[in-house]
C-alpha cells in the first residue's frame, strides 16, 4: 500500500487508486475547472464527450494524492487547480482535447461579484422598454440612454465592464434585461499532460486556419529553395529535371543548335522575328504582299516584342533631305523585301 493512501479511509483509497488507473491508461490527462457549471450542463457534456474523453469528478486533496503517488512529471499537473478541479481522460491530442472542450461552452448570463471574460459593450440602439425607471437604471452604471418614439434608446455604445474586472449588482441586473450573456459556461481546461509534458491553454488556443496557412507557406518556400538549388528530393526531382529540360531548350533556340527537340521552336522564332521586321517596315511607307501583311497584322502583338531597336526607330530619325537619295533608299529597302519575303 502505498504511503500516501495508507491511512486513508477504504473509499478514499479506492477513488486514488481508480485516478492512477485513468491517468496510467490514457495518453492525455486534462484538468479541467467545474466552478459555476450547472448540473444539467456537466450531464450534456458527459453525454457530448462520451466514446471520446470520460470525466472524472473527486476532490482536489485526492486528486493530489494520485498525482503525487504517480511522481515524475505528470504530477506537475497539481499546480495548475483551479477551483473545483476535475480529471478528463482522453486517447485525443491534447489541441483536439482543448478545441472539443471550447465546444461545450455555452453564453449565460452575468451573475453579481463573476470576473468579466472580456470586454462587456452595450451597442447602441432602440431597445424594447418603455419609458420608465429603466432609464434611471441605464443611467446608473454609465449606459446613456433616452426617450425616443415612446421606447428608451441607448445613445451610443459603452463598455460597461473591462476585461478582468468585477460585474457588480447593478451592471448584472443591466445585462440580464437588454439579454446580454457575456459569460462562458463550460469545461475550462487548465492544462493537459501528453508524453511528459503539461500543456496549457495559451499554448493549445491555436489559429487553425493561419497556421495551415503558414505550412503551407512555408512548404512552398522550402519547394522553390529545392528546385532554385537544384537540390533533388522526392517531392521536388520532377520540378528541377523540367526546369533544366526548359533552360536547355532555351540555350539551344539562343543558339541556334539545329537539333531535332527545338528546331521547331528555332523556325518559329525565326518568323515572328521575321514578321516583326514586316511590320517596321509597314510602318516606314513599304509596301507588303498580301499574305505578308495578312500574317504579320495577325501576329503583331506576339512579334511586337522581336522588333530589332535598329529597325523599330522612328523613320523621322532617318529621312534624307535630298529626293534622290531618299528614291534611292526605298528602291533598295523594296529589293531587299522582295529577296526576304519570296
Amino acid at each position: 500500500m502505498a504511503l500516501y493512501t495508507h491511512h486513508l479511509p477504504r473509499w478514499k483509497r479506492d477513488e486514488v487508486e481508480e485516478i492512477k488507473r485513468g491517468i496510467q491508461e490514457h495518453p492525455v490527462v486534462g484538468i479541467v475547472n467545474m466552478h459555476g457549471i450547472p448540473a444539467s450542463q456537466v450531464q450534456d457534456i458527459r453525454r457530448n464527450l462520451r466514446g471520446t474523453a470520460r470525466v472524472k469528478m473527486s476532490r482536489n486533496t485526492l486528486i493530489e494524492r494520485a498525482l503525487n503517488e504517480l511522481g515524475g512529471s505528470v504530477a506537475d499537473l497539481k499546480e495548475h487547480f483551479e477551483g473545483q478541479s476535475a480529471l478528463i481522460f482522453t486517447n485525443e491530442n491534447p489541441f483536439r482535447l482543448f478545441k472539443l472542450l471550447e465546444q461545450t461552452k455555452t453564453k449565460m448570463a452575468a451573475k453579481p461579484g463573476e470576473i468579466a471574460p472580456e470586454d462587456i459593450v452595450v451597442p447602441k440602439g432602440p431597445t424594447t422598454f418603455k419609458p420608465g425607471p429603466i432609464v434611471g437604471e441605464f443611467q446608473q452604471v454609465g449606459i446613456p440612454a433616452v426617450i425616443e418614439g415612446g421606447k428608451v434608446k441607448i445613445r451610443e455604445t459603452k463598455t460597461v465592464v473591462k476585461k478582468g474586472e468585477v460585474i457588480n449588482r447593478k451592471v448584472a441586473g443591466v445585462l440580464s434585461k437588454l439579454g446580454i450573456k457575456p459569460m462562458d459556461v463550460g469545461l475550462a481546461l487548465q492544462a493537459a499532460y501528453y508524453r511528459g509534458s503539461v500543456f496549457t491553454p495559451e499554448m493549445l488556443a491555436i489559429d487553425e486556419e493561419a497556421c495551415a496557412k503558414k505550412i503551407a507557406f512555408a512548404a512552398s518556400q522550402a519547394f522553390n529553395l529545392s528546385v532554385n538549388a537544384a537540390i533533388p528530393t522526392r517531392l521536388t526531382i520532377g520540378a528541377i529535371i523540367g526546369r533544366a529540360v526548359s533552360e536547355a531548350r532555351n540555350v539551344g533556340v539562343e543558339a541556334g543548335v539545329y537539333e531535332k527537340d527545338i528546331i521547331d521552336l528555332i523556325i518559329g522564332r525565326a518568323r515572328r522575328e521575321m514578321l516583326a521586321v514586316a511590320l517596321a517596315a509597314q510602318a516606314r511607307g513599304f509596301d507588303l504582299d498580301e499574305e505578308t501583311l495578312k500574317a504579320a497584322t495577325a501576329a503583331a502583338p506576339a512579334v511586337s516584342a522581336a522588333v530589332p531597336a535598329a529597325v523599330a526607330a522612328p523613320a523621322a530619325e532617318e529621312e534624307e533631305t535630298e529626293e534622290e537619295k531618299k528614291e534611292e533608299d526605298e528602291e533598295s529597302g523594296l529589293a531587299g523585301l522582295g529577296a526576304l519575303f519570296g
